[in-house]
C-alpha cells in the first residue's frame, strides 16, 4: 500500500498521478460501455470496475514515485469533494411521502443491520475498520456508504477495496436472485418493491431487480430505497463522533467528529431539502460526484496490495454474504410488522 504524504503535494506533483488515475477511470467507462454493448446491461458498475483495474495496474507494474502524490490526492482529496456533493442528491421530501411508520421502521431497520453486520464482520476475523465498512454498505446503499464512511473512519485503502469489490459481487447476486424470491415467497407489487427496496444496495439495483414486478412495485422500491439513503447523513454524523473519541481519547476532537466534507454534506442536504439549490445544477453536481467517486476508487486500486486483499477476501465475502441474508430477513419482518400488503 502507498505511504501518504506528510504535506499538500503542489498541482504539477499531483498532476502524474491524476492523470493515472484518469486513464483507469476512462478504462473503466469503456468496459462498462462495452458490456452494455455486448449484454444489453452492464453487470459490473464502473466504480467496481476502476478499482479492480486499479489494482491490477498496481499489481503489474511497479509504479514511480511520480505517481503517488496524485492518486493520494484523489483517493482522499477528490473522494472527500464527491461525498459533499453527495448530499445534493438528498431530499427530506420522501420523509413527508413515505410516512412516518415506514420511515421509522426502515431507520430501525437500518440499526440493526449495521449491528448485525459489524458484529458478523468482527465474528469472521475483520478489523473494525473493514467490519464497519461492509456494515454500512450492506445496510445503506452499497458503495455509496462504503466511500462515505471511508474518510470519516480512516479506512485502509486495502479495506475500502475489499469491502466495495465484495459488497458490489453481493450486489448482482441479489439483483439475480431478489425476483426469484418474489415468486417463491408470494409477495404482492407493493410488498415486493418494499422488500427490494430494503434489500438492494443501489437505486439502478432496485429498478433491475422489481422491473419484471411491474411500474407499482419499482415506484414503491425506489421510495424506500430513497428513504433509506437518507440514513447515511446521521449515519455518517454517527461514525465521525465515534471515531472522533477514539482518536482524541476522552475529550471529543472536533475536527474529528466534524470534517470539512461532513459540514458540507449536511449542508448540501439541508439545502436540496429547502429547493434552495437550482434544479439546472443539480444534474452537473451528481454527475461530478459520480465522476469524482470513480476516480477516487481507480486511486484507491492503484493503492491496493492484492496480497492484503486476497488475504481477507473469503472471510469478507461470508462476512458480506451473511449480513445480506440478515438484512433480507429484517425486510421481511419489516413487512409483516407494518402489516404492509
Amino acid at each position: 500500500m502507498l505511504v501518504s504524504a506528510s504535506r499538500s503535494p503542489s498541482f504539477p506533483a499531483v498532476l502524474p498521478g491524476l492523470v493515472l488515475c484518469a486513464v483507469v477511470t476512462l478504462a473503466a467507462h469503456l468496459v462498462e460501455r462495452l458490456q452494455l454493448m455486448i449484454f444489453g446491461s452492464h453487470w459490473i458498475e464502473s466504480l467496481v470496475l476502476a478499482i479492480l483495474i486499479g489494482i491490477a495496474v498496481r499489481s503489474s507494474v511497479c509504479l514511480s514515485q511520480t505517481f503517488i502524490p496524485g492518486i493520494q490526492f484523489a483517493a482522499k482529496t477528490l473522494l472527500e469533494i464527491s461525498v459533499v456533493l453527495l448530499g445534493a442528491s438528498l431530499s427530506t421530501a420522501a420523509i413527508r411521502e413515505a410516512g412516518l411508520p415506514l420511515v421509522g421502521g426502515i431507520a430501525v431497520l437500518v440499526a440493526l443491520s449495521l449491528a448485525g453486520s459489524f458484529l458478523i464482520g468482527r465474528l469472521f476475523g475483520l478489523s473494525a475498520s473493514l467490519a464497519t465498512l461492509v456494515a454500512c454498505g450492506n445496510s445503506i446503499c452499497g458503495n455509496s456508504a462504503i466511500a462515505a464512511a471511508a474518510p470519516v473512519i480512516g479506512a485502509k485503502p486495502d479495506d475500502i477495496a475489499a469491502s466495495i469489490a465484495f459488497t458490489a459481487l453481493l450486489g448482482i447476486g441479489a439483483v439475480l436472485t431478489l425476483p426469484l424470491l418474489h415468486l417463491l415467497l408470494g409477495l404482492s407489487a407493493v410488498q415486493y418493491g418494499v422488500f427490494a427496496g430494503l434489500t438492494a444496495y443501489a437505486v439502478p439495483q432496485v429498478l433491475a431487480a422489481t422491473a419484471s414486478a411491474g411500474v407499482v412495485s419499482t415506484q414503491v422500491g425506489t421510495l424506500v430505497k430513497l428513504i433509506r439513503v437518507m440514513m447515511l447523513g446521521p449515519v455518517i454524523l454517527l461514525l465521525g463522533a465515534v471515531h472522533g473519541r477514539r482518536a482524541g481519547g476522552s475529550a471529543v476532537n472536533l475536527r474529528h467528529v466534524l470534517p470539512w466534507f461532513i459540514l458540507g454534506f449536511a449542508a448540501m442536504a439541508t439545502l436540496r431539502s429547502l429547493d434552495a439549490i437550482p434544479a439546472p445544477l443539480l444534474p452537473g453536481m451528481s454527475a461530478v460526484s459520480a465522476a469524482f467517486t470513480v476516480t477516487a476508487m481507480a486511486a484507491l486500486g492503484l493503492s491496493v496490495d492484492v496480497r492484503s486483499v486476497a488475504h481477507t477476501g473469503g472471510r469478507v465475502l461470508a462476512a458480506a454474504a451473511l449480513s445480506l441474508l440478515a438484512l433480507a430477513a429484517l425486510g421481511l419482518c419489516l413487512i409483516g410488522l407494518l402489516n404492509i400488503v
